[in-house]
């Protein structure tokens, strides 16, 4: 039965829980009577279901729970009514434009709704923005940076691999590589790339395992950061996102990396928007403090 009752409108909230709570202390057995409802100011129309509210609080439809506590579950005011809704715009990168919508609670006083939006973060499947589900193992996030109307126009701040998909790629009997890197477009975006690669077998190879040696993966990561740097350097975030999508860095990788030694599986596996670099504080030493010289031992002594 809870349910199914809507809120009763703010307005009218007042008048019913002060009629209810008259009702309970003076033990009045009319609820027909329209007089009590007229004098608290609620319209005519309003009165055979404010009427159908008491009778279902007063004869037991709310037995387990207290007379009060009835009251307030019926008056409740709805949460949604403060708030409206908001288009999510992609950028024109992706195919798809209209990717979803969001809440927020409307301008109220010094409370702007636009600025309870900006800098909002969405998750958004690939597969979603491009209408092709084989891009569905990529997660994009994008930051809503204006509102028109009620549009929230959103730009690029990261993206993720799904954590199946992750897990699928990690194998035994080969080397996974690893690298990362902090790059600046030419619009000023600062960005922090992560590479991942796995060796393969070479062909007409025998042996099962495909391990590579330290030196190789040194130089596979050096590799991978220069083709990173070159390529994310040499244009702008929008151009960038549009590499990433059919996986061209990676590609690139594995061609430049096959003859130290042939790699599968190569992606950009996240990146992360707008990368502030952390630095620690220089801390200095207090002048007092000295530094305990180790004695010398002289075995057999």
């Amino acid at each position: 039965m809870l349910t199914t009752l809507r809120p009763v409108p703010v307005s009218l909230s007042g008048a019913l829980i002060r009629l209810l709570l008259c009702l309970a202390q003076e033990e009045q057995a009319d609820f027909e009577g329209e007089e009590g409802w007229q004098e608290e100011g609620v319209s005519p129309q309003f009165i055979p279901f404010l009427i159908a509210l008491v009778r279902l609080i007063c004869f037991g439809s709310f037995s387990g729970f207290s007379f009060e506590i009835s009251v307030l579950l019926l008056c409740r005011a709805d949460p949604f009514a403060k708030k409206d809704w908001y288009d999510i715009k992609a950028p024109s990168v992706f195919t798809v434009k209209n990717v979803g919508k969001t809440l927020v609670t409307r301008t109220q006083g010094t409370k702007i709704a636009s600025e309870g939006l900006k800098h909002r973060v969405f998750e958004i499947s690939l597969a979603d923005l491009q209408g092709d589900e084989d891009h569905a193992y990529r997660k994009i996030r994008l930051r809503a940076e204006d509102v028109q109307g009620r549009n929230v126009l959103t730009n690029f701040w990261g993206m993720d691999f799904t954590t199946d998909k992750l897990r699928s790629l990690v194998r035994k009997w080969q080397t996974l590589i690893e690298a990362h890197v902090d790059v600046k477009t030419t619009d000023s975006y600062t960005l922090r790339m992560f590479c991942i690669g796995f060796t393969k077998r070479r062909p007409n190879q025998v042996k099962r395992t495909c391990y590579a040696q330290s030196s190789q993966i040194r130089q596979i990561r050096r590799k991978m950061r220069e083709i990173m740097v070159n390529q994310a350097t040499s244009c702008d975030l929008k151009e960038l996102v549009r590499k990433f999508i059919p996986e061209s860095i990676g590609k690139e990788i594995e061609k430049a990396t096959s003859g130290i030694y042939p790699l599968q599986n190569v992606f950009i596996r996240k990146v992360h928007g707008d990368f502030s670099e952390d630095v620690g504080v220089k801390v200095d030493r207090p002048a007092d403090e000295t530094v305990a010289e180790g004695t010398t031992e002289v075995i057999g002594a």
